[in-house]
């Protein structure tokens, strides 16, 4: 047999059987294929624990995939895949799956495992001659459970690849509105001079699932709400609210603004926990019209772990001093959603007193980015019609809907890993987490959760279909504010 040309380009994907590959990283790759957005000669070499044939590996995705028999992209999609099976804790079984990659020349490598096994698979990469400085890995959160194990992860894999190479996942940043968010304030002047502690009186970032955690009790159980969802998703989407307009749309310009929001959290101290923290679990109730079982009995244990977490954050620097933002993010939740929601300041005088209806409601701006994605601005409008009383005074959503703007030109929902696939495949880390924001977060993070053990309170309760134990709304009635329901 003729030696094959090197050249061109391949993704590697370990743990190619596991969840995460089959709901979002293959569907992900199939949506690139249809698009014609997938390098001509990219190569797929998928990795897993499971034995499968070659054939076995592509009906598993075909089925995966509810893919036609006759849909060309999946055919196309499926050329480009072959299927290794190796044990990635033993380097001496990468020499297989070498002789395929070393073929090619641009090589990203993603590894969708446990971080646990970074370190083992990035050595045995080196070991084989696998990296190259066109090389590049791809690694999932957690990036460990705290600050400590944080660097030993970062370290674990720094030691094979530079951090210029190392592309961190935080999935929420591939969505479109998040990334509309950096549009709508960095491609239009009429917030910027708005964007600050003297117009906005407050910020809430909410997330919220419907859905319990399912067949993640084990996972979940040693991480918990605040590292599961607050330490990443939530602290970027904070950070993209409240960061400086970087000096261009560059990797390191845009997360050196980010790093300098996390780096100015004022920690919360452990006398402030009981009025700037909430932390809950839920119990049984009823969900989506139907009786769920509460988080202890899904596990069949006892556990302290928390299943919702609400926060005060404050940021001390000379744009947001004085102005909170409040993070929430809870399962079994009433509806899913996630916003973000700012709300300027009141008028300062209302010249309306007395006229019906004429209440003034502060402005808000409300980015939404599921279930749909869109951006609304409620001001205060006159209602038609007359009045005895002069102007009826009515508050009023001037809407876009992406969905609705952009509906033709896009036919399909996309899911946010294609446009970081996309991205690391070109080798741009603008939306990936680089090492100082991971461990940043981590350090905010960190002594919250020593607080909560060293108190040995347990999480309140709350029905499931609620919206969390009765504190989360008192965090924020103690200073005169609502959450946005």
């Amino acid at each position: 047999m003729a030696e094959e040309r090197r050249g061109g380009a391949s993704l590697t994907l370990f743990g190619a059987t596991g969840d995460l590959a089959k709901r979002m990283l293959f569907p992900s790759l199939l949506g690139l294929e249809r698009d014609n957005l997938l390098p001509d000669n990219l190569r797929i070499f998928a990795s897993g624990h499971s034995v499968h044939t070659q054939d076995g590996f592509r009906s598993m995705l075909q089925e995966v995939l509810a893919a036609p028999s006759n849909d060309a992209a999946m055919a196309k999609l499926l050329g480009r895949i072959s299927y290794f099976s190796l044990d990635v804790t033993a380097p001496s079984a990468f020499a297989e799956l070498a002789k395929s990659v070393a073929i090619t020349e641009e090589r990203t490598f993603y590894l969708s495992t446990s971080p646990k096994l970074y370190g083992a698979i990035c050595a045995g990469l080196e070991a084989a001659g696998l990296v190259s400085p066109q090389s590049r890995v791809v690694l999932e959160k957690p990036i460990g459970h705290d600050t400590a194990s944080s660097r030993a992860v970062n370290q674990a894999v720094g030691a094979t690849f530079k951090e210029e190479s190392i592309f961190r996942v935080d999935h929420y940043l591939g969505k479109e509105t998040v990334q509309n968010l950096m549009a709508l304030r960095f491609a239009n002047t009429i917030f910027e001079p708005l964007w600050n502690a003297r117009a906005i009186d407050h910020v809430q970032i909410t997330v919220g699932e419907t859905l319990g955690v399912e067949e993640r009790w084990d996972y979940y159980d040693q991480y918990g709400a605040l590292r599961d969802m607050v330490q990443n998703h939530i602290l970027q989407l904070l950070c993209l609210v409240a960061m400086e307009p970087p000096a261009r749309f560059d990797p390191d310009s845009v997360r050196n603004e980010k790093v300098k929001v996390l780096r100015s959290l004022k920690p919360i101290l452990p006398s402030q926990m009981d009025h700037y923290t909430v932390r809950g679990q839920y119990a049984p109730g009823v969900s989506e019209g139907r009786s769920v079982a509460g988080y202890a009995e899904e596990g069949g244990k006892a556990s302290q772990t928390e299943t919702f977490v609400a926060l005060r954050a404050d940021i001390a620097n000379w744009r947001w001093a004085g102005t909170p933002f409040f993070l929430r993010t809870g399962k079994r939740m009433p509806e899913r959603r996630t916003e973000i929601v700012i709300q300027f300041k009141d008028a300062p005088h209302s010249i309306f007193q007395g006229v019906a209806g004429a209440d003034l409601q502060p402005n808000q701006l409300i980015i939404r980015l599921q279930p749909q994605e869109e951006v609304s601005l409620r001001i205060m409008n006159k209602a038609p019609g007359l009045t005895e009383d002069g102007m009826n005074l009515r508050p009023l959503n001037l809407n876009l809907s992406l969905t609705e703007a952009f509906g033709q030109a896009e036919p399909r929902r996309r899911i946010a890993y294609e446009r970081l696939i996309l991205d690391a495949l070109h080798a741009n880390s603008t939306l990936f987490v680089r090492r100082d924001e991971v461990e940043a977060a981590w350090t905010w993070i960190d002594p919250i959760i020593n607080a909560w053990k060293a108190s040995g309170t347990s999480p309140k309760l709350y029905a499931s279909g609620s919206w969390g134990p009765s504190g989360v709304f008192a965090l924020m009635e103690r200073m005169g504010r609502s959450w946005n329901e």
